[in-house]
């Protein structure tokens, strides 16, 4: 009864095209925007600030980026994190070569740095597919993580090859980078970032340029007979995609850690930005923040659920429990539910739009 859809009359296109055309979408998510910017600040600790929801929105970030490349786009991409890295890097080497510049613009131009990346390793795409996609990808995340480590001049010839973020403000004293930055300022500037960000990638899918990523993941055969042009569709999803995953490494380099190396970006992330969206479902918005939440949070129950229970358990088979569980949810959604925790969460929707009924 509290999810019906009777009595709300759409009286023009605009209203009938809206991103929330239900009034109890629209109602939950001003409610989760309150939380996330008036409770969470409010009653969270500096501690879960820095340590799960600032990592939390970072990953949100990266994995609907991949998201958009292969869940609506349908390219298979396991060079998530070399993209993050050209993000995290472009970000210090503009923020270094330009002081003056604001923050947001350096973090926008590192996404559009990150871009022209994507799209030159997006080339390939046009000939293979599938599996042979994905070693690609795979060669340009071993590249991009060698040539950081490699030629000195991204890390300003520094001897350790590690970075640190230099002190940046977005306007006045909002300072955002640094090590004098107040932990609920940081959240703050992610959360806007990532909710402008997802707004639009919301609307970016529902459009034109999102169908046509659909008729090129469906079919592309079928797509390209239709007037679809395959190169500049699949080129435009990397480049969103890398934009998107740009930006995701450069607020983990300089809003949560604070530094920049390229081992935080190895194939590990990759494969990390991976299972979240396997987990929370390809090809969905909602299911990009549902895996990242997932892939944060589970490792946390798991390290304090021991404790809790009044059981001593070593950090080393904790730290394998939580690769096995891993592996095997990603099995699980493989097989019994493929479109992950999105789609669950859309089969309880459409529960409450007939309950009480049975049918």
């Amino acid at each position: 009864m509290l999810y019906r859809e009777a009595g709300q009359f759409k009286t023009s296109y605009t209203a009938d095209q809206a991103v929330f055309p239900i009034r109890q979408d629209r109602f939950f998510i001003v409610a989760v925007l309150i939380a996330a910017y008036v409770a969470v600040p409010f009653l969270g600790s500096d501690y879960w600030l820095l340590t799960i929801m600032i990592p939390f929105l970072t990953f949100s970030l990266a994995a609907l980026g991949l998201n958009i490349l292969t869940g609506y786009a349908g390219q298979v991409s396991l060079g998530t994190g070399g993209f993050m890295a050209v993000g995290a890097f472009a970000t210090y080497k503009i923020t270094t070569a330009f002081p003056g510049l604001n923050i947001v613009v350096v973090f926008l131009l590192a996404g559009l740095i990150a871009a022209l990346v994507g799209i030159a390793f997006g080339f390939p795409s046009l000939r293979i597919k599938g599996f042979y996609l994905a070693v690609a990808t795979l060669a340009a995340q071993f590249f991009l993580i060698w040539m950081f480590n490699k030629f000195p001049w991204f890390t300003n010839d520094t001897a350790s090859g590690v970075i640190s973020a230099p002190p940046r403000a977005v306007f006045g004293n909002f300072f955002v980078t640094g090590a004098e930055t107040r932990p609920v300022d940081k959240y703050l500037f992610v959360l806007t970032f990532v909710s402008l960000l997802a707004f639009a990638a919301k609307n970016l899918v529902r459009g034109r340029i999102g169908r046509a990523w659909m008729a090129i993941r469906d079919m592309d055969i079928a797509a390209e007979i239709i007037g679809i042009r395959p190169l500049r569709t699949k080129l435009l999803a990397f480049a969103i995609s890398s934009f998107y995953c740009g930006i995701a490494g450069a607020l983990w380099a300089f809003i949560y850690t604070g530094g920049v190396e390229a081992l935080a970006f190895d194939i590990d992330r990759s494969f990390q930005i991976l299972f979240m969206i396997i987990i929370g479902g390809l090809g969905s918005i909602l299911g990009s923040f549902l895996g990242a939440a997932f892939i944060v949070l589970l490792p946390i129950l798991l390290d304090n659920a021991p404790r809790l229970a009044g059981f001593a358990v070593p950090v080393n088979i904790v730290s394998n429990l939580q690769s096995m569980i891993f592996g095997a949810l990603i099995i699980f959604f493989l097989i019994v539910e493929p479109r992950g925790l999105a789609r669950l969460w859309q089969i309880a929707k459409e529960k409450l739009r007939m309950w009480p009924f049975p049918y």
